[in-house]
């Protein structure tokens, strides 16, 4: 039975975020809000909780994860990241962005691509989640809360609860949220001298990113 845990939108308690942390430690998924939906996450280096969590979503290992971040200099140390490759980084974050980039070492081959070696990162601009984050001391592993053969996303805490209540160790509600997936970006084909690419058009808007 997943727990419920209601937070304040702008001053989150770390008394009730320190239960989801200490639930992901012990190898739970907890649904969490973001600045575009729901999503899922997990401790990076567990393996069978990222095994759950793609169970959960029914997709295989070649559906992109991401590494939900504190902020650019995080993101760094997970992802390889050129001068132009930084610039957009920097102008787009934190916000509704995911960025497909080559992983660096620090990241699992389990959790990248296992033909192009890419993980998707991103850095969040929700309160409740850059403090859980904070509490964790280390980057999340994600995927947007949709639900199996559906094409949106969640975005309201009890109903997530009442359809994954046996999926999910904690559902944290911090009020309203929306309901609209991230903006998908791949930004490998930079590496080359070419142009980002446009996976996904959502909640982030392109002309932020110069698209």
């Amino acid at each position: 039975m997943a727990q419920f845990l209601q937070v304040h939108p702008d001053n989150p308690q770390p008394r009730l975020l320190k239960q989801a942390v200490a639930l992901l430690e012990r190898g739970g998924i907890v649904a969490v809000p973001t600045d575009s939906s729901y999503a899922l996450v997990c401790h990076l280096d567990d393996k069978a909780a990222v095994e759950h969590l793609r169970r959960i979503r029914q997709v295989d290992d070649k559906h992109h994860l991401t590494l939900m971040c504190r902020d650019l200099s995080e993101l760094a140390n997970y992802a390889k990241v050129d001068n132009r490759q930084y610039r957009l980084l920097k102008a787009a974050t934190p916000g509704a962005y995911t960025f497909i980039l080559e992983a660096t070492k620090e990241v699992p081959r389990r959790v990248s691509h296992p033909q192009r070696k890419t993980i998707g990162l991103r850095v969040p601009q929700n309160k409740a989640l850059l403090e859980l984050l904070a509490l964790h001391g280390a980057p999340l592993l994600s995927t947007t809360l949709i639900p199996p053969g559906e094409t949106d996303p969640m975005n309201d805490a009890e109903a997530i609860r009442d359809r994954f209540e046996h999926e999910l160790a904690a559902v944290i509600d911090a009020g309203a949220c929306p309901l609209e997936p991230t903006t998908v970006v791949d930004l490998t084909s930079m590496d080359g001298g070419g142009d980002p690419v446009v996976i996904r058009e959502g909640r982030g808007p392109l002309n932020t990113l110069g698209l």
